[in-house]
């Protein structure tokens, strides 16, 4: 996050912000100009950090984007899928919410922040077999809309997504035609735009 505080930059650019937050970290990166999605909330704490510390002058609300871990690799972040004839409040950890439980805390207890839908970084296996469906794209179009269900039952009136629906992120570089073709509205493809990532610290 340093070189977008630290730099000057196109003001035009829209900024996703895509990876762990810690919540002693959200004011941050709530600080940074043009932030427009935080597209991997997964706790409560951080959506409530990240709704404080907001600039005061800021002049419309953050878009936030839940991310769901579709694979159910321990490996991944995100929240357990939703499915609409199951209920996220029952074997949860303690502390913690669910993808609705998460949900309701946005609209309920954020007032500055928006949510706009649910993303996932789905497997890599699932990513490069174009013998099938991709699993993770299938599963999260079930998780947004059984939370569509549920929140238009629970929260009538409620203001969230984009035109009535909730927002898909998922596909990468690897496989974005697959995820448009699922129905994603967000593709992430920097890889394809600046090439792969070097881990070397300069």
């Amino acid at each position: 996050m340093g070189i977008l505080t630290d730099c000057q930059l196109p003001q035009g650019i829209r900024w996703h912000f895509i990876g762990t937050l810690q919540s002693n970290k959200a004011k941050t990166l709530a600080a940074i100009p043009n932030l427009y999605t935080m597209q991997t909330l997964t706790s409560a704490k951080t959506a409530t950090a990240l709704d404080k510390q907001l600039p005061p002058d800021r002049e419309t609300p953050l878009n936030v984007m839940l991310q769901v871990n579709t694979s159910g690799e321990e490996s991944k972040s995100g929240l357990a899928p939703l499915h609409t004839e199951e209920s996220d409040t029952e074997d949860q950890q303690p502390n913690s919410l669910g993808v609705y439980g998460l949900a309701t805390h946005v609209l309920t207890q954020c007032k500055r922040l928006h949510l706009l839908g649910v993303m996932t970084i789905g497997s890599f296996e699932a990513s490069t077999d174009d013998s099938r469906p991709n699993p993770d794209f299938e599963c999260l179009v079930r998780t947004r809309d059984a939370l569509e269900e549920k929140l238009n039952k629970d929260l009538p009136g409620s203001q969230w997504g984009k035109d009535g629906r909730l927002l898909l992120s998922m596909g990468m570089s690897s496989d974005f035609e697959a995820a448009i073709k699922a129905g994603s509205n967000i593709v992430r493809v920097g890889t394809s735009i600046f090439g792969e990532r070097s881990n070397t610290v300069a």
